[in-house]
C-alpha cells in the first residue's frame, strides 16, 4: 500500500509540473520575455541536465549496452515532435487563454485512439469511443464556443489542434520506440530531438529575441517543470501504479493549468468551462479503465 500510495504521489507530483508550464510561459511573455527564447532555453538546460544525468549513471553502470547509430537517429527523430509540441502549444496561448490551449492540447486522448488504428489496425472498443465523443463534448463546453460573445482566435486554435497531432506523436514516441533503454538515455536523445527541432522552427528568432538575461530564470523554470522532473516522476512512479492508473493521473495537469491560470494570470473560467473539463476527465478515466483493471 506505501509503495502504490507512493507511487500515485509521484505520478501526481509530474502531472502538476506540467500543468503549470503554460502559465509560466504566458506569465514570463507579460515580463517581456519571447516564446523562441523560452522555449530554447527549455530545450538546451533540460540536454544539459540529462548529459550529466546520463553520464553519471553510466559510470555506475559499466555493462551499459551502447545505442546502435539507427535507434539513436529514431529516437532523435521522433524527439522533434516535442520540441514542436512545446512550441505551437505556448504559440498557441499567446491567442487565446491557458484554460483554453491545455483543453486543445487534450485532443490527445482521441488523437491517440485514432493512431493506435492506423498503425496496427487494433479495433477500437466501445468505451474508447464513447470516451472519444465525450472529449469532443467535453471540448465543446470547455471553449464556451457555443455561447461565445466574441470571436474565437483561429489561428490560437490551428496552434492549439497542432501542438496536440504533434503531442499525440511524442506520447507514441515516449511509449514505444526503444524502449528496453533505460530512460534516461531513451530521455537525453529525445530532448535532444527536441532541441533540434526547436531551432530548426525557431531559427534566427532567438539569436535576435536574446535581449537579455532575464530570459535564464525562465527558462530554468520550464527546464525544471517540463523537462526534467516530469520524465524522472513518471518513470519511477508509474511502474508502481501501472499505466492505467498512471493515465488517469496524468490528466490532473488539465484542472491544475486553468486553475493556475485563474489564479495567476486572473483568466476567468466560466462553470460550463469547468463541466467541460470534468467531461473531459471522464473521458480520460473511460479510456483508461480497461488498463486500470
Amino acid at each position: 500500500m506505501k509503495t502504490n500510495l507512493k507511487g500515485v504521489v509521484l505520478v501526481l507530483l509530474g502531472a502538476i509540473s506540467y500543468g503549470i508550464l503554460a502559465t509560466i510561459v504566458k506569465y514570463a511573455n507579460h515580463k517581456g520575455i519571447p516564446v523562441s527564447v523560452l522555449t530554447f532555453l527549455q530545450s538546451l538546460i533540460g540536454v544539459l541536465f540529462l548529459m550529466a544525468y546520463a553520464y553519471a549513471k553510466q559510470k555506475k553502470q559499466a555493462h551499459h549496452l551502447p545505442l546502435t547509430h539507427r535507434a539513436r537517429l529514431k529516437l532523435l527523430l521522433f524527439g522533434t515532435s516535442l520540441g514542436i509540441t512545446s512550441s505551437l502549444y505556448y504559440l498557441s496561448i499567446q491567442y487565446i487563454p491557458v484554460s483554453l490551449g491545455i483543453v486543445l492540447l487534450m485532443q490527445s486522448i482521441w488523437m491517440s485512439l485514432l493512431l493506435e488504428y492506423i498503425l496496427y489496425r487494433k479495433p477500437i472498443g466501445k468505451l474508447k469511443i464513447i470516451g472519444a465523443l465525450t472529449t469532443i463534448a467535453g471540448t465543446i463546453l470547455a471553449t464556451n464556443i457555443l455561447f461565445q460573445e466574441t470571436a474565437l482566435a483561429w489561428k490560437g486554435i490551428a496552434l492549439g489542434l497542432g501542438a496536440a497531432l504533434s503531442y499525440t506523436i511524442s506520447l507514441y514516441a515516449s511509449s514505444t520506440i526503444e524502449k528496453t533503454q533505460p530512460s534516461h538515455i531513451r530521455s537525453l536523445y529525445l530532448v535532444s530531438g527536441s532541441l533540434l527541432a526547436v531551432m530548426m522552427f525557431w531559427n534566427s528568432a532567438i539569436i535576435s529575441d536574446f535581449t537579455t538575461l532575464r530570459a535564464l530564470p525562465w527558462g530554468l523554470l520550464l527546464a525544471v517543470f517540463g523537462t526534467i522532473l516530469p520524465p524522472l516522476l513518471f518513470t519511477k512512479g508509474i511502474p508502481m501504479i501501472g499505466i492505467g492508473l498512471g493515465g488517469i493521473l496524468i490528466a490532473v495537469e488539465i484542472p491544475v493549468s486553468v486553475l493556475s491560470a485563474h489564479l495567476v494570470l486572473g483568466e476567468h473560467v466560466a462553470l460550463m468551462q469547468w463541466t467541460g473539463i470534468g467531461l473531459i476527465l471522464f473521458s480520460v478515466i473511460m479510456v483508461n479503465k480497461p488498463k486500470t483493471k
